[in-house]
């Protein structure tokens, strides 16, 4: 068996609990989520397979009762669960299995029926109706984003959401948190100069939300995306990862998963960096990614000290990427995108070089650093006076 076995109730009742949440919402209105229409393949989410005992029955028959023998932590179909952001190779690579998946399983998951109760189910995950916020006076006005479909690590947030309310007090900002996806709507977006992505995981958007966020990032808006935001091993919607994060994730150290590594900062015009030490110690997960964001579009601010660390994966993946950044800034068109990926223990969170490099960069999202972006190029900001 490719995975450990769990009573054969628990997992029936959770797909009995699936599809009785599917059948119940069949009065409700079919919204635009971005795999509603998607044949069955082996990309599918796990989640999206195990809602269709159809899906299940292929599976287990041709690949020796996998979904039937999955951990505890992937069979859940409520999301957040993992189920969201694996897909049957990625548990093939987890239990070893190096071969192909069969054909005929291929062609079986395609020719199944997509049913109005299978795209129900699909897309309860998403949200579609706008939250009303009220946004309390000061500058800049902080949206802080807090959907997860996958992986949600409670302490990482409930950490960060602690550090952003402090700096939110002290520095005057107006700070609004949302877990809602349809507050990726342009009336609300026009609200906000910066909306941060707190360790988000999985896919959180439907279609006419990711479209408000992308004309909200290209008119000039501000994004910053902290750790899990940028973590997920698969990604459906492709802009997000390779336009405005620039980079995909591959990994983080396994043995042990949490290290100490040196930050090494680096001064660029932005400002983001100024006033940290050059570099400093500090014991997180540290992820690596497939390619270096493209340096033509990229302002690196911090990057890791390989030889500080052993950067190591599961099953003894190299993770090395010889220049390795950590934390940069990137141009959407007149929009200003940060990403940093420390921030898995709770601890960093505290840590006052940390604190710092946040706060600098959530003021240049909002366009109150020293450049700001046009054209997709960094360029000196001008202020008035």
């Amino acid at each position: 068996m490719l995975f450990s076995r769990y009573r054969k109730q628990v997992r029936v009742a959770m797909l009995v609990a699936a599809l009785g949440t599917a059948a119940s919402a069949q009065a409700d209105e079919l919204i635009d989520c971005p795999l509603r229409d998607v044949p069955y393949s082996l990309e599918t989410p796990v989640m999206d397979l195990l809602l269709k005992p159809e899906a299940v029955a292929v599976v287990n028959r041709h690949m020796n009762g996998m979904l039937a023998n999955l951990p505890e932590r992937f069979i859940s179909t409520q999301a957040p669960s993992f189920s969201a952001i694996v897909t049957l190779p990625n548990l093939m690579a987890m239990g070893g299995v190096t071969s192909a998946p069969p054909q005929a399983m291929v062609d079986e998951l395609a020719a199944l029926e997509i049913t109005d109760a299978d795209r129900l189910a699909r897309c309860a995950r998403y949200d579609s109706v706008a939250p009303e916020l009220q946004v309390p006076a000061g500058s800049p006005r902080v949206l802080v984003f807090e959907k997860m479909t996958g992986f949600r690590d409670g302490p990482s947030v409930e950490a960060a959401t602690a550090m952003l309310d402090a700096l939110a007090r002290e520095n005057g900002w107006a700070m609004v948190r949302t877990e809602n996806g349809a507050a990726m709507a342009p009336s609300i977006l026009a609200q906000f100069d910066v909306v941060i992505w707190n360790n988000n995981s999985g896919d959180v958007l439907t279609l006419t939300q990711r479209k408000a966020f992308v004309d909200y990032m290209k008119s000039g808006g501000g994004y910053v995306g902290i750790h899990g935001a940028g973590g997920d091993f698969n990604y459906i919607w492709d802009w997000y990862a390779d336009v405005l994060l620039g980079a995909r994730f591959i990994g983080h150290p396994q043995d042990p998963q949490f290290q100490d590594a040196k930050v090494v900062v680096r001064e660029t015009a932005s400002g983001i960096g100024s006033g940290l030490a050059p570099g400093w110690t500090m014991n997180d997960e540290w992820y690596s990614f497939r390619t270096n964001p493209d340096a033509s579009h990229t302002m690196v601010i911090a990057s890791l000290d390989e030889a500080t660390y052993s950067p190591v994966g599961r099953g003894g993946q190299d993770l090395r990427m010889g220049d390795h950044p950590i934390a940069w800034a990137r141009c959407v068109e007149t929009g200003r995108a940060f990403y940093s990926a420390i921030g898995h223990r709770p601890q960093v969170y505290s840590d006052p070089q940390y604190a710092r490099l946040l706060e600098q960069a959530i003021l240049w999202a909002a366009n109150r650093g020293d450049t700001t972006c046009r054209d997709g190029r960094e360029i000196p900001a001008q202020r008035e006076g």
